[in-house]
Formats: structure tokens, sequence, C-alpha cells
């Protein structure tokens, strides 16, 4: 039964104590500054950001370490999350296939609300625990899976519904916030707190708050794809080349890591159907196409594990690797 105050309107839960509800003495007088002082505090405060995500470090390995190890077997990531913590997780997922090259479906975003809350403002819509486990049971989630569940207050209705069902299909689950341990509890297999204080603008969790949470998101995706072999050194070596930006990065890549010509590297570039990591593996071994893709899946798709079995094992190569 639904509780009910002296209005007869729902009660409310009270919020004020938790630590991004609070009033940042440093930004006290912030109607009254300058733009020059509006900037400078601005970049103070930031500089929490940063620091919040260093002292989260371990809990941010250890959620690398879980969705590699998942998407290996063949799983997904899915961030889930309402209003600007959604949004931030629909952003860093839909950034996935264009960097490393992946299927829109192996990390994917889930915000309340749906596409239309990415553009216009639903956060009343974050209020539905029913709502989140119905977005579980939508995208078919299972014990392969690993959801992250945003939420900067650590109290989002949606998130907690979806994290739920998420532990009930078996999945695993990161829950990532900016209030500690002891303000909101949850039971995820990996806890990830981003302290980042009282925002300026008291409540405003877009800022600091949503500021870290990028950083997290930034780490977690980018760690998880390295794990999963998709750079080569820090090279972007499964970059989707589908415009000429991006072609021209995959030309450079192939110039710095081969003693080819542009023009060579160009003509590569197109015999391996525009895969950078192909191209290279084809250089660098003197495989044909076929032989390299092959080569490339025995290895799930890791460049350097491959051209190391290859030499380990004195076949032919014709051009030795940038290690040699």
């Amino acid at each position: 039964m639904q509780n009910l105050s002296n209005s007869g309107l729902p009660a409310i839960a009270e919020r004020g104590h938790l630590l991004t509800e609070q009033e940042n003495p440093a930004s006290r007088d912030l109607d009254q500054l300058s733009a020059v002082e509006i900037v400078e505090l601005f970049n103070r405060e930031d500089a929490q950001a940063i620091a919040a995500v260093s002292h989260a470090r371990t809990d941010l390995a250890a959620a690398i370490d879980l969705a590699a190890a998942a998407l290996r077997r063949g799983g997904k990531l899915f961030y889930i999350g309402a209003g600007t913590s959604g949004r931030l997780g629909v952003l860093d997922a839909s950034e996935c296939p264009p960097t490393f090259c992946t299927s829109p479906e192996l990390v994917q975003g889930i915000i309340a609300g749906g596409a239309g809350a990415l553009v216009r403002s639903s956060e009343d819509l974050e209020d539905r625990a029913e709502d989140g486990a119905a977005a579980i049971a939508h995208y078919q989630i299972h014990s392969l899976d690993v959801v992250v569940g945003i939420t900067a207050g650590g109290t989002t209705p949606f998130v907690h519904g979806a994290l739920e069902a998420a532990r009930q299909r078996g999945a695993a689950t990161v829950f990532i916030a900016c209030v500690p341990v002891e303000q909101v509890r949850i039971d995820a297999d990996v806890d990830i707190r981003l302290l980042v204080g009282p925002e300026i603008l008291a409540g405003s969790t877009r800022l600091k708050a949503g500021t870290a949470t990028k950083l997290a998101l930034n780490i977690l995706s980018t760690g998880t794809m390295v794990k999963l072999g998709k750079v080569y050194g820090n090279r972007m070596v499964d970059v989707a080349v589908t415009n000429q930006k991006l072609r021209d990065r995959a030309l450079k890549m192939l110039t710095d890591l081969t003693d080819l010509s542009r023009s060579d590297a160009a003509a590569l570039l197109e015999k391996s159907h525009r895969r950078v990591k192909l191209a290279l593996l084809m250089h660098w071994t003197g495989l044909d196409m076929e032989a390299g893709e092959q080569l490339l899946a025995d290895h799930q798709g890791n460049l350097r594990q491959a051209v190391d079995a290859l030499r380990a094992n004195s076949q032919p190569q014709t051009n030795a690797g940038p290690d040699e």
C-alpha cells in the first residue's frame, strides 16, 4: 500500500542527507560571481571528479575484468539509467561500434523513457522500479551479460528495479553512484562510488557527478575493449573505416606501424576490405586475407597474440612487425 502524506498525495522520501543533494560552501555566492570567477570555481571543483575516479580505481578495474570475461563468453554489456546518467550510458555505448568495430548489440545503453528521453527531459519516468525490471526483460538479459546501473544519487527506482531483475536472471551487475555506501547500500558484484562532493549548483548532478561518471564509463568501455584485443599498443586497430576522417586515421596507423608508403598502405587497406587489424596481420605475416581472418579468429581477434603465435611456430613471414 502506498504511503500518503497529510495532503493525501504520495509521501516523498527525504533525500537531503545524500552527498549529491547537499550544499557546497564554496559556491554560496555563485549568483554574485563574475563570469571569470564562475569559470575558475568550476575548474577548481571539477578537479574533484578526477580524484574521485582515481579513488575508485580498484573497483573500476574489477568492472573491466568482469565485463571482458563476460563478453569473451558471448555476453553483452548493458548500461541502464535515467536522466543524465542514462544519457551518459547511451553515449558511451553508441561510441563503441565506430571506435572498436563492435556490433551495436555488444554494448547497449538503456534509458528510462526510451530514445525520446535523450533529447527531452523525462526525469519523471525514473520513479518506477517495475519499468526498470521490464527493460531487463525486453532486452532478454541473461546469465552471460553484465548490467551497469548508473545513478548519481544512488536511489533511482528505475535503476534499482533493473539491477534486481538482472540479478534474478543471473546477470553480473555493476553499480555506479556518487554517494557513499553508508547512504545507499546495494547488492552488486562491483560497487563503484565516485565521491565528488556537493555540486556547485546544489543537486545538479549533471555537473561534477556527470563528469566523473563520463570519465568512469570511458575507462570501463575502453579498458574492456583493450582486454578483448581491440587495441594494438595504443592504436584503435579495430576502427570502423566509414568516412574520410576514419580512413585517414587508418592510413596513418598503417604507415606508422609498417614501412609502407601512404599509397601502398591505401592499397593494403582496400585489399583487407578496410580492416586495419587484418591489413597489419597480412603485411607482417605474408598471409592472404582468408588465412589472416582464420588466424585472427583462432586468437579471438587479438592481433598481437596471432602474430606472436605464428612467429613461435616459425611459419614464413615477409615483413617483421614493429616489435622486431
